[in-house]
C-alpha cells in the first residue's frame, strides 16, 4: 500500500523518490551496469531457490562468485560430494550444474567451500567438528564455512575492486557457527574495494559485529535488493521512472 499502491493516486508531475530509495537504485544500477573490476559477488544464505534468479543475472556481470551458507551444499552435492544431512535442494541440482557450467563458459571463477564446521544436529549445543568437504560424517550437517575456506576466500577477494555480498556464510545467529561469516565480514570491511551489502540477514550480521560504518553501502531493502539483482524493475520504482 505505501510503496506501490499509493503511486496510483498521483499524476506524473507529482512524484518523487526519497533520498534512501534514490541511493539504493543508483548504487545497484552502477553495480550492475558499470562496476569497477575485478568485481566479486559473495552469495550465501540457506537456499539456492531464493538466490537462483540473482545468480543467473549476476553471472555475466561478475568476475568471481564465492558461495557460502546452506546453499553451497546443493552445489557440492551436484559435484558428487557426500554432504550428510546438510541442507540440499535436490530438485535444484540440475540448475546448480547449469550455473557452474555457465560460469565456466563465461570465464567467471566459481568458488565453493573446501571445509566446513559440521554438527550432529541443528542446535547451539550440538557436538561439532571441523571437516573437509570430502569428510562430512553421515547424518551430520555443515553449519558454517571452515578456516581453510575463509583463507581461500580472503585470497580470492584480495585483488577485487568491487564486492557485493548477499547472504551469510553459515548459521550466524548461533555463536558457534558464526565465525566464518564474522571473519568474512571483517575482511570485506577492511577491503579497499567498494563494498555493497544487500539483504536483511547480511545487513543484520554486519551490524552485529559492529562493522556497518566500514561498508561503502548497506542496502536496507532486504528482499527487494535481491530483486534488483535479478534485473527486475520494482513495482514501487516503476511509476517513478521518467
Amino acid at each position: 500500500a505505501s510503496v506501490e499502491g499509493i503511486t496510483a493516486h498521483f499524476d506524473t508531475e507529482h512524484k518523487a523518490a526519497g533520498f534512501l530509495l534514490q541511493k539504493e537504485i543508483q548504487f545497484f544500477g552502477t553495480l550492475l551496469d558499470r562496476p569497477v573490476r575485478p568485481f566479486a559477488a559473495i552469495v550465501g544464505g540457506s537456499k539456492v531457490s531464493g538466490k537462483l534468479e540473482a545468480l543467473i543475472n549476476l553471472l555475466p556481470k561478475v568476475d568471481k562468485i564465492l558461495i557460502g551458507g546452506g546453499m553451497a551444499f546443493t552445489f557440492l552435492k551436484a559435484l558428487g560430494h557426500e554432504v550428510g544431512n546438510s541442507l540440499v535442494e535436490d530438485d535444484l541440482i540440475d540448475e546448480a550444474i547449469k550455473i557452474m557450467n555457465e560460469a565456466k563458459q563465461l570465464g567467471v571463477k566459481f568458488y565453493l567451500p573446501v571445509d566446513v564446521v559440521a554438527a550432529e544436529k541443528f542446535a547451539p549445543d550440538a557436538m561439532s567438528r571441523l571437516v573437509s568437504i570430502q569428510e562430512i560424517p553421515a547424518g551430520w550437517m555443515g553449519l558454517d564455512i571452515g578456516p581453510a575456506t575463509v583463507r581461500l576466500y580472503r585470497q580470492v577477494l584480495a585483488d577485487v575492486q568491487t564486492i557485493l555480498w548477499n547472504g551469510p556464510m553459515g548459521v550466524y545467529e548461533m555463536d558457534r557457527f558464526s565465525r566464518g561469516s564474522n571473519k568474512i565480514a571483517h575482511f570485506v570491511a577492511d577491503s579497499y574495494a567498494t563494498t555493497v551489502v544487500g539483504g536483511g540477514d547480511t545487513a543484520d550480521l554486519v551490524q552485529r559485529v559492529g562493522l556497518d560504518e566500514e561498508i561503502t553501502f548497506i542496502s536496507t531493502g532486504g528482499g527487494a535488493s535481491l530483486e534488483l539483482l535479478e534485473g527486475k524493475i520494482l513495482p514501487g520504482v516503476k511509476p517513478l521512472m521518467k
